[in-house]
C-alpha cells in the first residue's frame, strides 16, 4: 500500500478495531490509538521531509474524473501532519467512554488527513463530513445539559453548512461536468468565472466556514468551546478549523480566482475579526474569551488569504501556523485554571510556569516583536497595503483595531494572575500533562521566533508551489485533454 494511503488507512482501521481490542486487552486498546498516531505522524513527517516534488495518486488506476485523486504537495502534507500530530498531542482524556472517544479521535485524524490530500470536491465533502461526525461525538463526551445543548446547536449549524456545500458542488458540476480539482482548474476560466461560479463559491465558502469559524455561521463557537472538554476545544480551534481553511485556499487558488470571490472573503473576514474581538473584550469567562478571540483570529486569517497570489497564501500560512500553535496552548491553560476568570487572581504565584506561558502566548497573540505573531501580522499588513484598494486598507485597519482590543483584554487577564486576591484554585495533579503540552507548543513558538528567516523561506516555498496551478494540472493529468473530451460536456 502506498505510504500516503497509510496515513489515512491506519488510524481509520484502528478506530474500528478498538472496541474488539478492548474486549481482548483494555491496556492494549488504551495504547493503540496514541501509538498509531505516533506512527502516522512520523511517517507523514518523513514523507514531507523527503518530498522532492508533489505526488499525485489515482486510486484504482482510473484517470480523472472517474477515479479518486490524492495529491500531496508541501501544503497538503503540512496540514496532513498537523491533523495526526495535533490529535496525538491533544488526545482526549476527559471522558467516561475512553474507547469510544479514542475511536472518534482516530476517525478525526484519518478524515483530516484525507481532507488535506483529496484532489476532488466529492471526496473533500466526504472527509469533511467524517470530521464533523467525529467532532460531534468528541464534543458530547460530557453528557451535561449545557454540553448537549451546545452539541445540538453545532449539529444543526453544521447540517446547514453541509447542505450549502452540496448545493455549491452541484452548481460546479452542472457548469463543468467534473469535480476533479485539476480539471476544474482547466475549465474554470470558461465555465466558472461568472455569476453561477461565484454563487457556487459563496455557498461552499459559507458551508465550509462553519468549521472555519467564519462570520456569520460561527454562532456555535462560544457555547461549544466554553462547555466542551478543554482538549476537544483545542482540537476544534487548532486542527479542525485549519482543515476547513485548507479547503477554501485550494478552491481560491485552483478554481475561483475571480476578484469578486476574494472581496467576499475579505468582507466576511473583516466582520468576523471585529465581531469576535469585540465579544472577547466583553467576555467574563476565560474559555468564552478564548472562543471569541479564536473567531477574531480566524477572521484575520481569512483577510490574509484574500490577498491574491503567492503573497496571500504566504501571509495566510504564517498566521495559520501561529494560531495552530498558540490557541491549543491557551486552551490547555484554561483547564488548569478551571476555565473561569474568577479563578485567576493569585494564580501566577501558585503556578508561575503556567502564568509565564500565558504571558508569552498573549504577547505573541497581540503581535509584540520579536515573537512570531508580530512577523505574521506585519506580513499581512504589508500585503494589504500593497493592494492599493479601499477594502484592503480597511482590512489592515481592522487588524490594528483587533490587536488593540486583544492587548486590552489579555492585559486584564495577565494582571489578574498576579493579583493579591486569594481566590485562585490550586492546580490539580492530573492537569500537569496539560501544562506539558502548553509548554511544548510554547517552545515551538519561541523556536519560530529564533529561526524566523529560514522558516519564512520554507513557507515561501510552500506558497510558491501551492499557487503553481499549471504544475498541479500537469501532475494530476499529464496528458492534456480538451474540455469536451475530458469531462464529456459541450462548450
Amino acid at each position: 500500500m502506498n505510504n500516503l494511503l497509510l496515513l489515512v488507512a491506519l488510524p481509520l482501521i484502528t478506530a474500528f478495531l478498538l472496541p474488539l481490542m478492548n474486549r481482548v486487552s483494555p491496556a492494549l486498546a488504551k495504547l493503540a490509538g496514541p501509538l498509531v498516531l505516533a506512527v502516522t505522524s512520523i511517517l507523514g513527517i518523513s514523507l514531507w521531509a523527503g518530498m522532492e516534488q508533489p505526488i499525485a495518486i489515482q486510486l484504482g488506476g482510473f484517470l480523472p474524473p472517474m477515479g479518486i485523486t490524492f495529491y500531496a504537495d508541501q501544503l497538503s502534507m503540512l496540514f496532513a501532519v498537523a491533523a495526526s500530530l495535533g490529535t496525538l498531542l491533544l488526545w482526549p482524556d476527559e471522558t467516561n467512554h475512553p474507547v469510544r472517544q479514542a475511536s472518534l479521535a482516530l476517525i478525526l485524524a484519518a478524515a483530516g488527513t484525507g481532507l488535506a490530500l483529496s484532489g476532488d470536491l466529492f471526496n473533500i465533502y466526504v472527509f469533511y463530513e467524517l470530521v464533523a461526525v467525529a467532532s460531534y461525538g468528541l464534543i458530547a463526551s460530557k453528557s451535561t445539559p449545557a454540553v448537549m445543548a451546545a452539541t445540538l446547536r453545532y449539529l444543526v449549524i453544521s447540517a446547514f453548512g453541509a447542505a450549502l456545500i452540496l448545493a455549491g458542488i452541484a452548481l460546479v458540476y452542472q457548469a463543468t461536468g467534473s469535480l476533479n480539482l485539476a480539471q476544474l482548474a482547466r475549465l474554470a476560466p470558461g465555465y466558472l468565472y461568472n455569476l453561477q461560479g461565484l454563487s457556487a463559491f459563496v455557498l461552499i465558502l459559507i458551508g465550509v466556514g462553519v468549521k472555519a469559524e467564519l462570520f456569520p455561521v460561527n454562532t456555535w463557537v462560544p457555547e461549544v468551546y466554553a462547555t466542551a472538554p478543554a482538549r476537544v476545544s483545542a482540537l476544534l480551534a487548532g486542527v479542525v478549523s485549519k482543515l476547513a481553511l485548507l479547503v477554501v485556499v485550494k478552491l481560491l487558488v485552483l478554481v475561483f480566482q475571480q476578484p469578486e470571490a476574494r472581496m467576499i472573503m475579505l468582507v466576511l473576514g473583516i466582520l468576523g475579526l471585529l465581531s469576535g474581538e469585540l465579544a472577547a473584550w466583553r467576555a467574563t469567562d476565560y474559555k468564552r474569551m478564548l472562543a471569541f478571540s479564536s473567531i477574531g483570529q480566524l477572521g484575520t486569517i481569512f483577510i490574509a488569504f484574500s490577498v491574491p497570489g503567492e503573497a496571500g497564501v504566504f501571509a495566510g500560512l504564517a498566521l495559520t501556523l501561529h494560531h495552530l500553535l498558540l490557541k491549543p496552548a491557551l486552551f490547555m491553560l484554561a483547564r488548569r485554571w478551571g476555565g473561569s476568570l474568577a479563578n485567576l487572581p493569585g494564580a501566577g504565584k501558585k503556578s508561575p510556569l503556567a502564568a509565564g506561558l500565558f504571558i508569552l502566548l498573549a504577547l505573541s497573540l497581540i503581535g509584540v516583536p520579536p515573537l512570531p505573531g508580530f512577523w505574521a501580522k506585519l506580513l499581512v499588513l504589508v500585503n494589504l497595503a500593497g493592494q492599493g484598494q479601499f477594502l484592503y486598507y480597511l482590512g489592515g485597519l481592522a487588524i490594528l483595531f483587533g490587536a488593540a482590543l486583544e492587548a486590552n483584554y489579555l492585559f486584564r487577564v495577565a494582571s489578574g494572575l498576579y493579583s493579591e486576591q486569594p481566590r485562585a484554585v490550586a492546580p490539580q495533579p492530573h492537569k500537569t500533562k496539560d501544562l506539558l503540552v502548553a509548554s511544548l507548543l510554547s517552545v515551538v513558538l519561541v523556536a519560530g521566533a529564533l529561526f524566523v528567516s529560514p522558516l519564512a523561506d520554507r513557507l515561501h516555498g510552500v506558497a510558491s508551489e501551492a499557487t503553481d496551478v499549471q504544475a498541479y494540472i500537469s501532475r494530476v493529468q499529464p496528458v492534456r485533454l480538451s474540455p469536451a473530451v475530458a469531462v464529456g460536456v459541450q462548450p
